[in-house]
């Protein structure tokens, strides 16, 4: 039985999605429709913001590669990087942040997980707007309940757990 998880409609928010594709050769990848980025961000948000303003950028390895160095500290490239936006306190504006997500990897990692490129695009989708909403998964108490949470968000999506296979000896 899948985990609840409901979103309200009425607190769904007015999104506006700033969607980059900065690849070489776009039509390599099946990249997912605006619809559905702009579908899994909703999710993601659960109602908890009626207005926001997000940027998710498609790269190659290459820029994640050097964006995982300079602000991780982190050699080679990354599925997805997320950069908050903290407006000064007296500066209300409903900018979210920044998703960074590596294209290649995301295929890559589909096929060697053995997942639809679908789910998995969908999956980090969700995975880096909870970051940007302050979820992380440092320790393990603060990852059972960002995990858990992704689980119930894939599910109300109508996909399978992400980390199904995770663990499996």
């Amino acid at each position: 039985m899948a985990p609840e998880f409901e979103m309200e409609s009425e607190l769904a928010p007015d999104l506006e999605l700033d969607l980059q594709i900065a690849l070489q050769q776009p039509e390599d990848f099946a990249l997912p429709a605006q619809v559905d980025f702009e579908q899994w961000v909703a999710a993601a948000l659960e109602g908890q913001m009626q207005e926001v303003q997000l940027t998710i950028r498609l790269v190659e390895k290459d820029e994640s590669a050097a964006l995982n160095a300079q602000y991780r500290d982190k050699e080679g490239p990354t599925n997805v990087l997320s950069f908050p936006f903290e407006a000064p306190p007296d500066v209300p504006l409903p900018l979210l942040g920044d998703l960074i997500i590596c294209a290649p990897l995301v295929v890559d990692e589909a096929a060697a997980q053995g997942k639809a490129q679908r789910a998995h695009w969908a999956h980090l989708v969700v995975h880096g707007v909870l970051h940007l909403r302050g979820y992380d998964h440092i320790d393990d108490a603060d990852a059972l309940e960002m995990e858990d949470l992704e689980r119930k968000i894939m599910a109300y999506l109508g996909f399978d757990d992400p980390y199904k296979d995770e663990g499996a000896a």
